[in-house]
């Protein structure tokens, strides 16, 4: 199923979205889900209750989309096979088993990742220390880096981190100086 052909649903609390998943998590390979803005006089599931559900049956967040001037949606699907565990759903996970609410569907998918090292190998928001020290020797690129949106910083980190053997990482570290001294987006 493509993205554009996933359901849009909404919730009104987290055991609302539980019920769902305990349901469906299996059977559906996405949805979009809808949530309140902050400004707007309708409410919602929040995304931090949705995030913490959907841990618990492996399933993971994805991109936002503005819906309207109430709303917007964020796809939820099953974690693919050899995604990225961030240092933020490492820590959730734990908090949900125990408190007794991962569910087998999400501990299958936790103990895939312990198996083949995504689990350890976490990306957090904290950028290297390598691509630090090299920020200290390129004054230019540091100068660029600050330039960016903090979306495209944290991008950094993660695109280092994410990097499974030395000399990938090696490599990548030189392509993003390289291109924050010429001055190009990431």
């Amino acid at each position: 199923m493509s993205a554009s052909e996933r359901p849009t649903l909404w919730f009104p609390d987290e055991p609302s979205f539980r019920d769902w998943l305990t349901a469906n998590h299996a059977a559906v390979d996405g949805i979009w889900l809808k949530f309140a803005k902050k400004d707007s006089t309708f409410t919602s599931l929040d995304y931090d209750g949705a995030l913490r559900q959907a841990l618990c049956f492996g399933w993971i967040d994805g991109q936002s989309r503005k819906l309207d001037d109430d709303f917007f949606i964020m796809g939820f699907t099953p974690r693919r096979r050899r995604s990225q565990w961030s240092q933020r759903n490492v820590s959730l996970a734990g908090e949900l088993i125990t408190a007794g609410l991962m569910h087998p569907a999400g501990q299958a998918e936790i103990d895939r990742a312990r198996a083949d090292g995504r689990w350890d190998n976490a990306v957090g928001r904290d950028l290297p220390q390598d691509f630090l020290d090299a920020l200290a020797r390129y004054p230019e690129a540091a100068a660029f880096f600050e330039s960016l949106p903090m979306q495209s910083r944290i991008a950094v980190g993660y695109h280092l981190g994410s990097a499974v053997r030395p000399e990938t990482r090696a490599r990548r570290l030189e392509q993003v100086i390289q291109k924050l001294i010429d001055g190009k987006p990431l």
